[in-house]
């Protein structure tokens, strides 16, 4: 019998958020979580997504700093991540839970 080659592409979620609703469902469902590590993952997704040379611009971070905290073994300060999601065009908000 032979073996059929499958062809794989490597899986990318920042090919899939369009517009701003999908970049703010990603998001919530990041802080849903509440673990730091995918709130951080989620938040390299959307630069990715957006441009992470224009996010850096927008947040006045360095790009090379922003690849750097929102790696996968960054550990973005909470002003940094507070940056990026204003240049976003995010809020955080709370609710009771």
């Amino acid at each position: 019998m032979a073996k059929t080659k499958i062809k794989t592409t490597r899986y990318d979620s920042a090919e899939y958020l369009k517009g701003e609703k999908d970049i703010a469902a990603y998001l919530d469902a990041a802080l849903e979580d509440g673990d730091p590590g995918v709130i951080r993952h989620a938040l390299n997704v959307i630069a990715r997504a957006r441009g992470m040379t224009q996010i850096a611009r927008d947040s006045g971070v360095t790009r090379e700093s922003l690849y750097r905290a929102l790696a996968e073994n960054g550990n973005p300060e909470f002003t940094t991540v507070l940056k990026v999601v204003h240049a976003l065009g995010l809020r955080l908000r709370t609710r009771p839970a």
